[in-house]
């Protein structure tokens, strides 16, 4: 993650931050996905059933779109020079809006929407993230991401 004063990045609120690097989501890591969740339902894990479903072919689990929010966050997401915690506090407003289809591609876009004091040395801050697919009009899913910056 890159690195800043708490300052530079409190200046940033309400800019875009960038977007990740693509990553794969193909047939083994949905399958990996699925044996971790136990989330086994044909249309992520059956190549021949889902065939049959609009989607034409197997689609990634939502929770496995959202939870690499986590990797893509590594390549733009600031972290305060001060900081000797960063944790996941939770999030606002999720929609899977359309579904990545085996064999795609997706990256996420960042914008800092607010950081505010919590507690002394304790701040919460807000993502806007749209999670883009390679070649598709709509994006698989947006959110606000909140962390807790401890310094």
């Amino acid at each position: 993650m890159p690195i800043a004063t708490l300052d530079d990045i409190r200046a940033k609120v309400g800019q875009p931050l960038g977007c990740s690097d693509w990553i794969a989501v193909g047939q083994e890591r949905i399958d990996a996905f699925a044996e971790a969740t136990e989330d086994r339902q044909f249309i992520h894990v059956d190549p021949a059933l889902a065939r049959r479903t609009p989607f034409g072919g197997t689609i990634a689990h939502g929770f496995l779109s959202l939870s690499l929010l986590s990797r893509m966050a590594a390549d733009v997401m600031l972290v305060p020079d001060s900081a000797r915690m960063v944790v996941n506090y939770g999030l606002d407003r999720v929609r899977f809006l359309a579904p990545v289809r085996s064999g795609s591609r997706v990256r996420g876009h960042f914008t800092l929407a607010s950081v505010d004091e919590k507690s002394a040395g304790q701040y919460l801050v807000k993502h806007d993230v749209t999670v883009e697919i390679d070649g598709a009009e709509k994006p698989a899913l947006t959110a606000q991401w909140l962390g807790l910056i401890i310094t």
